[in-house]
């Protein structure tokens, strides 16, 4: 598992839960230019949102069940978590939203 911070997960549900508890309570989507809060149909942009935390998980048997899960704050307040294939999805992802999700954080 890579990690941005101290915390230590076994498990992406470990993750999501401690940091539900953490204030992260919303679900956000991955999107081409940007990530969704579906209950508010908001869309934010890469300049909307930081990414404060994130956790990679590699699956135990094959490399291709990689996880990552992101905390993300928005610029106006809303704290959240996306989780996400490693990997999968770069391929449709804008430039600017493979700089933003990048693990350089």
């Amino acid at each position: 598992m890579k990690t941005s911070h101290n915390y230590q997960y076994d498990t992406l549900s470990e993750a999501i839960n401690d940091l539900n508890k953490r204030g992260y309570t919303f679900d956000f989507n991955l999107l081409t230019d940007g990530i969704s809060h579906p209950e508010t149909d908001k869309l934010y942009h890469p300049e909307a949102f930081n990414v404060v935390e994130f956790y990679r998980f590699e699956g135990m048997s094959s490399t291709d069940d990689e996880s990552v899960v992101y905390a993300i704050e928005t610029n106006d307040g809303l704290k959240g978590t996306l989780a996400d294939a490693y990997g999968v999805y770069s391929d449709s992802l804008s430039p600017e939203m493979l700089e933003k999700m990048k693990f350089t954080h």
